[in-house]
Formats: structure tokens, C-alpha cells, sequence
């Protein structure tokens, strides 16, 4: 299981309180604050249980308002962050660009217009819209799933939101059609110039983006044993074939999908099994080139809005056509995107890696640079004004998942606490995952007393460990916002490294992820009458 992967791993998680054998009472830090109260019992058993024998654990809860330290331990050391990470690189462009911000990604007519026909070409000009309407819904906001489908291929039970990838692309389309153009005697070409792609940043983001980059691949199960599989996939863009393999057998059996695709990413093969009954298993393909998809899935979405474009649609992306300036080309198209705001909605809620490394291009862009590792400087000059001790947090992508990434708690409730100041602070707390109700916290503690009272992110990096056969937990992490009642809240982090699993068996790494949810509940219980 790759590190970065189980990010997602609380989705899948039943509620109900921690149990097990136990060893010593953790020690509260040296750094203890005056004052501090006791920890919960329930909550020194979940510490005390046997994968944590080695480990080190992070906790630091502070009163809103007053300051107060209601409970800490080792507040000050570093841990690694996880996905606990996108509440910096979230925060940064969420407050460079304005929550209010859209992103216009325009059509333009470059050449001569002769009544109905274009001789010459239509440019697509990216501007880093991270779903391009693919996931907006009829009300104009962003949709998705608990269980978001790029972590398909790593975490079971990831499912496609409803709405039409290729929406946006469908209206810039249609809107060509209505500016009069009914033929284009050139070609289509996207302009991915806005910044260049950084593959320290992984997964790495690229000015154009449709459908995550990635061909979601559905497989249904057979009426019978040895029928084949059922595929669907979407967006169905040229060139792209898939074909698949995959074998239906026997009710209650194991099955095994697996995806190979050729070099540059446009044959997609699916081999494996399915049992009778089943439920549909999705699985997902990178997108190679995103500006080729781009203008494949354009040329496309013109011929069906009745617009006839002589190029071929599976061809290459010809940049050497890009103008240098498009001073003099009518803008004959424009998608408008939702706010930025809802886009950091779906980044807390689901875990979206593209999505926290784009806002560090974005932040680049901002300075007119096209290096996205420029959208650093912005990153702590925003950290700065924001009074999060900066010194307290290392970071190389905006996701968590790099081996570099790392934050005290302290920095963590600095990032959180200044949220609480800002007009925006209702809308930034509730972007994040809630307990019980949506995203990486939706199936925990659907039952108990916290549910819908924690608000937070929730950060994993796990990996096999192959000397003793096990899975290690480099961090297991949660930080958020406690709902103390009559609109006061207390933030708080809580955290794990050094873990360990009995087995390779990633039910183990559930269990962890599910104690650390539950330390959330008994802190947010705790809260009440206080």
C-alpha cells in the first residue's frame, strides 16, 4: 500500500469505540501547559493498545477565543503530516486568489473569420480549472463522492459522482456553434502555457485538467459464472480504447482487477475476475497527455454541437500553432468555473491530491511566475500573515505525501485558530470532512454523541514493511474543530507515528485510522458543559 494511497483509508470505516489489550499510560509531553487538563480514560486505552507500543503520539487541543490549553502532548515536535497537510496548502490560494474566485478558461478564433468558417484555429486557453464542470452540479456547486475515484486503484469502494465529465467542454462547444462558427478549415490546439508541469509535485498538475486526468473504468459482474464482465468508461475521448478481459466467476469468490495501458496511455486493457452479484468495481487510468486529451475531447464536443473541425481529432496537440499573443482573436467561448472556495471544499472533503498540488502552481502563477515551486514563497508569506510559525512546518507539495512533509501541532492549531478570525470561517470549518455525515469521516460514529459536532482533516502515510511483514504507519493524523455548542468551538490535533499492524492485512490500518477518529469523539464529548 503506498504511502500517499491511504490517505483516503478513514472512508472506509465503521464506528464504535476502540478496545483491546493494553500496556503503560502514555506520558503527557515535558512541555505539558500549565493547567492542561487529564486525558480521557477511553482515550489513554486506545493509546495504550499493542500496535502502539513504539509509537509516539501528538495531541494538543486549545480553547478558541481564550487561548487555553485544555489538553496537550508534545505539541511542539514534528510529525508527519499526512493529508493534515492540505489545511496549509489549501488555506494559501483559498486567501492568495479569494474564495470567491473563478476561473474563465476561454475559446479563442485565431485566423480569418469568412461568414460561417474559421480559416484558421481555435485555441483553448487553460487556466488551471480543476474540474472544468465535470463534477458541477445543476445548482452550480461542486459534487462528491465520501469515496472519491482517484483513489480507485488503492482503496475499494470509490464511486463516480453522476455529472457529465465532459460538461464544460459541451458548453465551450455549443458556444462556438452560437458565436456562428459551423466550420473550422485548421485545427484545435490548447494552451497549457499558464505553468509547467512539476513532477515534484505528485500527482502533478498541468494547466489543463478534465476528469481528474483520468479515464474512471467501470466493471459489472455477469448474470452467470464465465460471462464476461460488463465495462463501461467514461469520458469516452479519441483516441482511447479500452478493452477488457475480466471473467465473471462464482457468488462469494475473490475478485482481482487489474489495469495495463500502453505507453502513452491511449490502449487501456482491464484482466481479472468478478464474483456473481457483486458490486461494481471501478478501477482508473492516468490520462498521459492532458492538453492532447484536451483538444481531442474539444474537436469531439464541436462535431456533436454541429461545428465541423477538418483536423483530425486524434492527433497530436500542435503548440507550434500557439500565437504569442491573442490581441486581435475573438473570444468566441468561456467556461466559467464554480468558486474557489467550492473547489477547496472537494480538496478537505474527499483527500484530492491534483487538487492541493494545483493551488501551489496557482499560488505561482499569482507572482506571474510558470514554475510552480514558486508558489512556495507565496505559501509562506501567506503563513506569515496568517501567524503560523512557519518554522514549525516543512513542506514539498501542497497533498502531505512527500517523504519531507512535516508540522508540529502547534503550527497545525496556529493554521486552524486563524481561520476562526475570518469572515470565511464558517465556510472554511465546514469544508471539512464532518464526523458521521460526509467525506473521510462519513462512516464514523454514525451512532455516538460527536456526530456532526467534529469538523477536520484527517491524514495517513502507510507503507509495507517487508522485514517483518507488517504495515508501518508513518502517521495517522487528525485536526480540526470541536463544536463546543452556541456557536464556540475548540481546535484541535491529535496524531500518531511509529505504528504498526500485526499483519499486512490493511484491515489493521482501518483500525488505526478508526482510533484516531474516536480520540476526535471522546475530545468533542469532553467539550460539553465546559
Amino acid at each position: 500500500m503506498a504511502a500517499g494511497c491511504s490517505a483516503l483509508l478513514l472512508a472506509a470505516l465503521t464506528s464504535g469505540a476502540a478496545s483491546g489489550p493494553t500496556s503503560p499510560t502514555p506520558t503527557p509531553s515535558p512541555s505539558a501547559e500549565r493547567g492542561a487538563d487529564p486525558l480521557d480514560p477511553r482515550i489513554t486505552d486506545i493509546m495504550r493498545k499493542p500496535e502502539y507500543r513504539n509509537a509516539q503520539w501528538g495531541l494538543l487541543q486549545v480553547e478558541a477565543g481564550s487561548g487555553r490549553v485544555v489538553r496537550d502532548m508534545f505539541p511542539d515536535q514534528v510529525f508527519i503530516p499526512g493529508s493534515t497537510a492540505k489545511l496549509f496548502s489549501v488555506s494559501g490560494p483559498w486567501q492568495t486568489l479569494g474564495a470567491g474566485h473563478r476561473f474563465e478558461t476561454p475559446v479563442h478564433a485565431v485566423g480569418e473569420r469568412d461568414g460561417a468558417t474559421l480559416d484558421g484555429n481555435l485555441a483553448m486557453v487553460a487556466q488551471g480549472d480543476l474540474t472544468m464542470g465535470g463534477r458541477t452540479r445543476p445548482d452550480g456547486t461542486v459534487a462528491f463522492t465520501d469515496l472519491d475515484h482517484t483513489y480507485a486503484n488503492d482503496v475499494p469502494g470509490a464511486t463516480l459522482t453522476p455529472e457529465n465529465p465532459l460538461a464544460g467542454i459541451d458548453g465551450l462547444a455549443r458556444q462556438v456553434r452560437d458565436a456562428g462558427i459551423t466550420r473550422v478549415e485548421g485545427d484545435v490546439v490548447v494552451d497549457s502555457r499558464l505553468f509547467a508541469p512539476d513532477p515534484t509535485l505528485d500527482p502533478t498538475p498541468t494547466p489543463m485538467i478534465i476528469n481528474d486526468n483520468l479515464i474512471d473504468l467501470l466493471t459489472t459482474p455477469g448474470d452467470r459464472p464465465d460471462a464476461p464482465a460488463r465495462l463501461d468508461w467514461r469520458p469516452k475521448v479519441a483516441p482511447y480504447r479500452v478493452t477488457s478481459t475480466v471473467r465473471t466467476v462464482p457468488a462469494g469468490e475473490a475478485g482481482s482487477i487489474d489495469v495495463t495501458a500502453s505507453e502513452n496511455g491511449t490502449r487501456i486493457r482491464l484482466s481479472g475476475t468478478i464474483a456473481v452479484g457483486a458490486a461494481p468495481v471501478l478501477r482508473v487510468s492516468p490520462v498521459a497527455d492532458p492538453a492532447a486529451f484536451g483538444r481531442s475531447a474539444l474537436i469531439e464536443a464541436l462535431g456533436r454541437a454541429g461545428v465541423r473541425v477538418t483536423a483530425d481529432a486524434a492527433g497530436p496537440n500542435p503548440v507550434a500553432a500557439l500565437p504569442r499573443t491573442y490581441e486581435g482573436s475573438p473570444r468566441v467561448a468561456v467556461y466559467t468555473s464554480p468558486p474557489y472556495a467550492d473547489y477547496a471544499e472537494l480538496i478537505l472533503k474527499v483527500s484530492h491530491n491534483l487538487g492541493a498540488n494545483l493551488g501551489i502552481c496557482l499560488m505561482a502563477v499569482q507572482t506571474g511566475s510558470h514554475a510552480c515551486m514558486d508558489g512556495f514563497p507565496v505559501l509562506a508569506k501567506f503563513l506569515d500573515g496568517a501567524n503560523v510559525d512557519r518554522e514549525q512546518v516543512q513542506l514539498l507539495d501542497g497533498r502531505g505525501g512527500n517523504p519531507v512533509d512535516r508540522a508540529t501541532p502547534r503550527a497545525e492549531i496556529q493554521m486552524l485558530t486563524y481561520w476562526m478570525g475570518t469572515p470565511d470561517a464558517r465556510r472554511f470549518r465546514e469544508a471539512l470532512p464532518i464526523l458521521g455525515v460526509d467525506g473521510l469521516l462519513a462512516t464514523n460514529c454514525r451512532d455516538c454523541p460527536a456526530r456532526g459536532k467534529v469538523f477536520a482533516k484527517t491524514g495517513a502515510a502507510v507503507g509495507y514493511d517487508a522485514l517483518n511483514d507488517r504495515l508501518g504507519v508513518g502517521a495517522m493524523t487528525i485536526a480540526g474543530y470541536l463544536d463546543r455548542g452556541d456557536g464556540r468551538f475548540d481546535v484541535f490535533y491529535a496524531g500518531v507515528t511509529g505504528a504498526a499492524t500485526p499483519t499486512p492485512d490493511p484491515s489493521g490500518i482501518l483500525s488505526v485510522a478508526n482510533d484516531i477518529a474516536m480520540i476526535a469523539a471522546y475530545l468533542q464529548e469532553g467539550v460539553r458543559g465546559r
